[in-house]
């Protein structure tokens, strides 16, 4: 009884103690389960969500196209260019699959031998050390920006997010995005752009021995690169292709092969500084200015410009042969000479070439727009131009001598001088220009009135701030090269404005065109004026100023151009094709040297520059239009030709009355033209 007894006891306590053990097991699991929701809820709150994933768009590249296609630039933040999966090769993918995550198709977002191992490894250093990390999580990994440090917390998310994508999307899905998201080094993201980076190609090009170096880089794309070290990449080359020999992708003979492979390893190109850099800079600014910088840096547009690299290498070989020449005139001991060149073409305004300056990485100044320097003659077709639409003829005589003029404004005299200190007496307009004296050119504007001048001058595409002096007839206003060839475009395209044009047209990265660009044409002079005036910068080259300009061999208008104290020389000149403008100078003014006009100092550059990019053009004159009629030698708008009067030579003529005043002098025969006809020489005389 006492043994039944005992082990009674014996038996209720013991299912007491399962009692208290199963209470404990259960508090125990509810306190564990409480734990492990705690845990789950810390590590997943602010959890990104994977949307972003089914539309990713990320930043890309921004590239920039010549007028045929080519590419002379690149604006980003990440260099990345977004390519299908179905244009990379086969072996790339094998590649980095067998590099980064070889049971990549077998897991479900989480590698859990992967992880045990990278623990065992943590465990023995002491610190985290190994990631184990997936592809899936590696394209999770730029969601988590927050806190980029390795801890088990950041894990842990990781391999949530991972299952949550492994069950939304397609391995395909998820490799497309690793793939294009990747930092590969020197800039790079995604293989694309690497393969850009490394070897000069597409991705679609390259070979065996290119996509193991390329999917060696993700582990340390600085230490494996292979501008870098060459050496450390090709060792990390000939693991890839081993771990692709384990998993049957290629055979040992191909990986021996692949690892022999001699490698073109081209050196990271800068495409912004390389080929266009100041046109590029021209572009990057107004495309900043009208969309913002991240549709620059960031939305993938592509760019369609204006600009020939053909005609660009040109310009800036012509512009450094021109310098170098000057250089060696004056013996500059300090600063050197700079230049600026814009060419654009008539009937579209496409801006073909823009050099803005000798070096684009020392001074990115673009002395074509940016700087506004006295363009001295070079700014008195403006003035003549005014002159023609206020009744002036390619005849008219205005007096060329020694006067002084009383500005009101100073209260002071002032007394222009030519250039040769010379003065000729009477002389017809078209001699003026042709020769390029200044006294003309300041009793012409003071006959059409500044203010009319300066409007004049607006209309042709003059933008810049005038001074209401008689001195702005001898270009003392501060203007742009750009603008300059802009008016002088006006007469190349027989009375339009046409406003320059970089950009043809812009596609964002979905292949649409958000904006496309023409020129913008407007009429502001007439026909019979453009036409005139291009007649008469005709007589420059074939007996003026810009006698070195007849080399060219073809119908040339134009005009050269120096400021007072010889700080700047210009050379505006222009064909029925291409419109021209030239600038030389120092950043600080100071004067180039003695006799460095623009004759001598620009138009080297610009006949250079001309002569390669019309080697192949045929020849063409300038266009006549309606309203032009030729007569006694000489071109007129129709209805203002002179009735002219033979003289005989045996007689003086008597002086008649002044045209302008006082463009007269009083002494006899000078005001007259003589003229050879029939073998006889003759007077004539106008009856304006």
């Amino acid at each position: 009884m006492k043994k039944d007894r005992t082990r009674k006891r014996e038996a209720w306590h013991f299912f007491k103690a399962i009692r208290w053990l199963g209470v404990g097991m259960c508090l125990l699991m509810t306190l564990s389960g409480t734990l492990i929701t705690g845990v789950y809820l810390h590590v997943t709150e602010e959890l990104p969500g994977i949307s972003p994933l089914r539309d990713y768009r990320p930043p890309m590249v921004t590239q920039v196209y010549s007028d045929d296609g080519r590419k002379i630039a690149e604006f980003y933040r990440e260099r990345r260019i977004v390519t299908p999966l179905h244009n990379m090769p086969k072996r790339l993918i094998q590649a980095f699959i067998a590099a980064e995550d070889s049971r990549f198709f077998t897991h479900e977002g989480v590698d859990y031998i992967g992880i045990a191992r990278a623990f065992l490894k943590n465990v023995e250093a002491g610190a985290i050390v190994q990631g184990g990390s997936t592809i899936t999580q590696q394209v999770i990994k730029p969601f988590l920006r927050r806190d980029q440090r390795k801890s088990y917390k950041r894990k842990l998310q990781e391999a949530i997010i991972a299952y949550r994508i492994e069950r939304r999307f397609t391995k395909e899905e998820i490799l497309w995005v690793y793939l294009n998201q990747i930092y590969l080094g020197y800039g790079a993201y995604g293989v694309e752009a690497a393969a850009q980076n490394y070897f000069g190609k597409s991705v679609e090009d390259v070979n065996l021995a290119e996509c193991a170096m390329l999917a060696g880089l993700p582990k340390a794309p600085s230490g494996f690169s292979p501008v870098r070290n060459l050496e450390r990449a090709r060792l990390r080359q000939k693991y890839v292709l081993k771990r692709m020999t384990v998993r049957g992708y290629i055979t040992e003979a191909q990986a021996l092969e692949a690892a022999t492979v001699s490698l073109d390893i081209k050196p990271r190109r800068n495409w912004y500084q390389e080929t266009v850099p100041y046109f590029s800079e021209y572009i990057r600014q107004y495309v900043e200015r009208r969309f913002g910088p991240s549709a620059l840096y960031e939305g993938g547009l592509q760019i369609h410009t204006t600009v020939n690299i053909e005609m660009q290498k040109a310009s800036h070989t012509e512009m450094e042969k021109g310098l170098r020449a000057l250089e060696k005139r004056q013996r500059y001991r300090e600063e050197l000479p700079q230049g600026a060149l814009v060419c654009i073409e008539s009937g579209t305004g496409h801006v073909k070439a823009m050099v803005g300056g000798r070096d684009f990485e020392s001074s990115q100044l673009n002395r074509a727009a940016q700087s506004k320097r006295q363009p001295g003659s070079a700014f008195k077709p403006v003035i003549y131009a005014a002159a023609l639409d206020k009744g002036f003829t390619p005849v008219s005589l205005i007096n060329d001598h020694d006067v002084t003029f009383w500005i009101k404004e100073t209260q002071t005299p002032w007394r222009p001088k030519n250039y040769d200190k010379r003065y000729y007496g009477p002389i017809t307009l078209r001699k003026a220009v042709a020769l390029s004296r200044n006294v003309p050119a300041v009793k012409v504007l003071k006959a059409i009135g500044i203010d009319y001048a300066i409007n004049y001058a607006k209309r042709l595409g003059i933008s810049s701030p005038l001074n209401r002096g008689l001195s702005l007839a001898l270009g003392a206003s501060d203007v742009s090269l750009l603008e300059l060839v802009t008016a002088y475009s006006v007469f190349a395209n027989l009375g339009e404005r046409i406003e320059p044009v970089f950009i043809k047209k812009i596609v964002d990265r979905d292949g649409n065109e958000i904006q496309g660009m023409t020129g913008e044409r407007k009429r502001v002079i007439e026909k019979s004026t453009a036409y005139l005036m291009t007649n008469l910068l005709e007589s420059v080259v074939k007996i003026g100023t810009g006698r070195r300009v007849r080399s060219l061999n073809r119908p040339v208008a134009g005009k050269t151009g120096t400021s007072s104290n010889i700080h700047d020389a210009w050379f505006m000149g222009y064909t029925p094709r291409y419109i021209t403008g030239v600038w030389v100078g120092f950043d600080k003014c100071r004067a180039l040297g003695r006799k460095e006009t623009g004759s001598r100092a620009a138009i080297p550059i610009w006949l250079g520059f001309m002569k390669k990019i019309l080697e192949d053009e045929p020849v063409r004159s300038f266009p006549v239009p309606e309203g032009v009629v030729f007569a006694h030698d000489e071109c007129f708008k129709e209805g203002t030709e002179p009735r002219l009067q033979v003289i005989n030579t045996d007689t003086p003529p008597e002086l008649l009355p002044e045209p302008t005043e006082p463009v007269m002098t009083r002494r006899k025969f000078r005001r007259f033209e003589r003229r050879t006809i029939n073998g006889r020489e003759q007077f004539f005389k106008s009856s304006m």
